[in-house]
């Protein structure tokens, strides 16, 4: 591969049901974020290729004491990114509340609080429209049938042009069920080209659809489909779900998401063209894309969102995210580097999918080795803290504080159907309070677990395949907690953390 062309998937994690916008010479992505806080990641690009992460759009989910407790396939599902009127808007659904929106006059905000546009059960999907030969504005969502009964189908309304109210009941605009072979239609993005209202939206299922494209003279129809982009004979199943961008010098992209297991929704960029009779062409005349041409953009350096993180002045980078709303004091800042959570208590201690103060990042989709170094600063009986690999399934492994005051190496997992952990290995005696915490990721997301307390690494338990969590890939967490009890129960402290590829 030379420098004039990429390869897929361009975003290599869980940036789950992308959206795009250009602005000048500068891109943005933004992907669902589900029940972890900060939420509404922002994505920053010059190439469409080499992307990092630039902050968040949601500090917290609202209302907050629904978001007190992890619920991993809640929350904000398949947001749209727009500019208008000199601001950015975010468009999402929360299937069990309704449909906000957040704007900002910058990328890195201040971003406004959520305003609810639209409140039901299974609203999912929105996505805005501002015609500028109209000044009319618009909106498109589709239905979530495990909350409303409803799927297959979606839904128009006229909207204010400040995007604060609908203006009317809506109208199913395109029905799938009336569309042979054609099921769950959903994640619909909405533009105007070309004197047509296009409708880009998936359907066929999250692991193995293909992405439509919809077209009419009016916004509430009738309009016409077409299948744009499918797997054929390629191994990118299900390639959907996503935004066109064009670029300063006309070019034309979509980014879309494939369904890889445990590794989530992995983005790739795919060319499109619009043909001869004025259907998009997305792809290889319809076939994703393994490697292409880069987009004609000036050529940027290699980069990627952040993994890596020494945690200076006990602060943590964009790349994390707690599994529910915060809690004051979970994570302190000092003067040193390192990490330093606290020991949470918690009756639910036995199992980490419950916890809400666990740190989280994305589980990379490539080969690649996890470690971290940890104190366990707590010399409460039981405290416990460590590096853990998260689905319906979890393991993870760390230092525990016996009742006698040592400090043991433990390696702990619970299976999907497990309702509490059970031990990967035989606890095992550290010689003080540190250790070196390793996890080597292998293909399949098959995870191996070993820790060095002073006598170098030792392999612990057997492979453990990390598995996703419903529609969530797979995460990394760094976690400290207690049993239930009173008083403060101490803290450990996580310096080094990195990710490299194996």
């Amino acid at each position: 591969m030379t420098a004039e062309t990429y390869r897929n998937p361009v975003l290599d994690a869980d940036w789950s049901d992308p959206d795009v916008v250009r602005v000048g010479d500068d891109f943005y992505l933004t992907a669902s974020s589900f029940g972890r806080v900060p939420g509404l990641p922002l994505l920053h690009s010059r190439d469409l290729v080499n992307w990092t992460l630039v902050g968040h759009a949601l500090e917290r989910l609202e209302p907050a004491e629904e978001f007190e407790r992890p619920r991993h396939d809640c929350g904000v599902w398949a947001p749209s990114l727009r500019y208008h009127d000199e601001h950015f808007w975010i468009f999402w659904g929360d299937p069990d509340q309704g449909i906000f929106q957040v704007n900002a006059p910058g990328i890195r905000g201040p971003w406004t609080r959520p305003h609810l546009l639209k409140a039901g059960k299974g609203l999912i999907d929105p996505c805005p429209l501002w015609d500028e030969e109209t000044g009319e504005a618009y909106l498109v969502h589709a239905w979530a049938r495990s909350r409303s009964g409803i799927k297959n189908r979606l839904t128009g309304h006229r909207m204010r042009p400040d995007g604060t109210e609908l203006l009317d009941e809506g109208k199913v605009i395109v029905d799938g069920d009336r569309i042979p072979g054609w099921f769950t239609l959903e994640g619909p993005k909405l533009y105007k080209h070309d004197g047509w209202f296009w409708i880009l939206a998936p359907a066929g299922g999250v692991e193995t659809g293909w992405q439509g494209a919809f077209r009419s003279r009016g916004f509430f129809g009738p309009y016409e489909e077409r299948i744009v982009l499918e797997q054929k004979d390629t191994d990118v199943n299900g390639p959907h779900q996503g935004g066109w961008v064009r670029t300063p010098s006309g070019e034309d992209w979509f980014l879309h998401f494939q369904q890889r297991g445990a590794y989530g929704r992995v983005v790739h960029l795919q060319p499109m063209r619009w043909g001869a009779d004025g259907w998009p062409v997305l792809g290889d005349d319809g076939a994703p894309v393994a490697v292409h041409e880069m987009p004609d953009l000036p050529q940027q350096p290699p980069a990627a969102p952040a993994t890596d993180d020494d945690f200076p002045g006990g602060r943590y980078g964009r790349q994390w995210q707690w599994t529910a709303n915060p809690g004051d004091g979970w994570a302190t800042q000092h003067s040193g580097d390192g990490l330093r959570l606290t020991c949470v208590r918690s009756a639910d201690a036995h199992d980490l999918r419950k916890l809400p103060n666990v740190l989280t990042q994305r589980l990379p989709g490539t080969p690649c080795t996890v470690e971290v170094e940890l104190r366990l600063d707590s010399n409460e009986p039981g405290a416990r803290a460590g590096l853990a690999v998260l689905g319906d399934a979890f393991g993870w492994i760390g230092l525990q504080r016996g009742a006698d005051g040592t400090a043991h190496l433990v390696h702990r997992f619970a299976e999907a159907v497990a309702e509490a952990e059970r031990d990967a290995a035989h606890p095992r005696l550290a010689p003080g309070d540190r250790a070196r915490l390793r996890i080597e990721i292998g293909a399949g997301a098959r995870c191996r677990f070993s820790a060095d307390v002073g006598d170098g690494f030792r392999p612990s338990g057997p492979v453990f395949a990390a598995t996703p969590w419903r529609w969530v890939g797979a995460l990394l967490g760094l976690v400290a907690l207690a049993p239930a009890g009173q008083g403060h129960a101490g803290a450990a402290t996580f310096t080094q953390f990195r990710i490299s590829a194996s």
